[in-house]
């Protein structure tokens, strides 16, 4: 899967095993899907799987990865996968954007990510084979770009990968989950958390400021093909400036993230947050215990773990000098689970050593 900011690749052997031990599930809800690789792995548990996210590339990964099923789509897209793979690159949109007026790829690269795309565009495939398709395009962009993991800049020297000829691969659809075939929705998430109903909600909200549309924002062009104005030496979307999640805004964060929870339709809520985010711990576990008319019982799951990949590389100026120290390199991850039973004693082997829960589930 594409790299992505906030992954919780590391963490999903946890996530799983936790939802499993809540008790006798065969429904979750991802309201902040992301990648998908938390509804991916729920799929793959046999979980029928309901993801949400507002940004268009994330709705759609989530239909590749957790709406689509494989005997559905794998003869055709391994065709399409073969024919696309023989096209010769055409200049457009793509490559005028992210490989002239910025760096993103190099220009033979771009010139096929055009031409892939122009062709998706005039098939008319099916909603979930199309989903599929630009998946494998935006996998094998992402394979060759020359970025750290986000769209907020490239980097001063074209990375080694740049320099690789894109090519498509079939991407990981997996078959039909045994408890029913899973949803993608692109919709805001309070309007998600209204509508769709499961025995367990897993809510992974952003954390900060960041907008993942600003982090991935040609992601989001490549997907809608929009060809929208772009701004900045990154080249980003016009509607960065506008269409952001509330719950990028630290003054707004706490009132958002209540309104969320008690729209939610679960027996168990599943949240994933860190120490670095507008809310502490403290106040985090106060609000879920309000939950299920204020009888939420809270049990609270904590993992350490590297930083992102920018804080290891440290803070450089606009001409690469490094100029300034990273505070820390390591950040504490909180899964916490709430419902209105005690569920503890489920979660204790969870719980018990938390330096060692990634190697004991893995």
């Amino acid at each position: 899967m594409i790299k992505y900011l906030g992954s919780k690749r590391k963490l999903l052997p946890l996530i799983v095993e936790t939802i499993r031990r809540t008790g006798e599930a065969r429904s979750v809800i991802d309201l902040f899907s992301g990648t998908s690789r938390v509804g991916h792995a729920l799929k793959a548990a046999g979980y029928r799987v309901l993801t949400n996210d507002h940004n268009t590339y994330a709705a759609t990964l989530a239909k590749c990865y957790v709406q689509a099923d494989r005997k559905d789509i794998l003869r055709d897209t391994q065709r399409l996968v073969d024919e696309f793979n023989a096209l010769p690159g055409t200049p457009g949109y793509f490559t005028e954007t992210f490989c002239v007026q910025s760096r993103f790829f190099q220009p033979k690269n771009g010139e096929r990510i055009d031409a892939i795309r122009e062709a998706i565009a005039a098939k008319g495939m099916p909603p979930e084979l199309e989903a599929v398709m630009l998946v494998s395009l935006m996998e094998a962009a992402d394979r060759v770009d020359s970025t750290t993991g986000v769209q907020m800049a490239y980097l001063k020297s074209w990375a080694a990968r740049a320099s690789n000829d894109l090519r498509l691969r079939v991407p990981d659809v997996l078959p039909r989950a045994r408890h029913g075939k899973g949803q993608a929705h692109c919709l805001d998430a309070l309007e998600a958390a209204s509508t769709l109903t499961a025995d367990v909600a897993y809510i992974d909200p952003p954390y900060n400021q960041h907008s993942y549309l600003g982090n991935y924002h040609a992601w989001e062009s490549l997907v809608r093909w929009d060809k929208p104005p772009v701004y900045g030496i990154a080249c980003k979307r016009i509607d960065c400036k506008d269409r952001r999640s509330v719950f990028n805004s630290k003054p707004r964060f706490a009132a958002a993230m209540r309104e969320l929870l008690h729209a939610v339709q679960a027996e168990v809520i599943v949240v994933s947050f860190n120490n670095e985010g507008y809310m502490d711990k403290d106040t985090m576990e106060t609000l879920l215990g309000e939950l299920f008319d204020g009888e939420g019982r809270v049990t609270t799951i904590e993992s350490d773990y590297k930083r992102y990949v920018g804080a290891q590389i440290g803070i450089h100026n606009l001409r690469g000098e490094k100029v300034g120290k990273v505070s820390h390199l390591r950040n504490k991850e909180y899964l916490y689970v709430v419902s209105r039973d005690c569920i503890a004693e489920r979660l204790e082997a969870v719980t018990a050593d938390p330096t060692e829960q990634l190697s004991l589930f893995a």
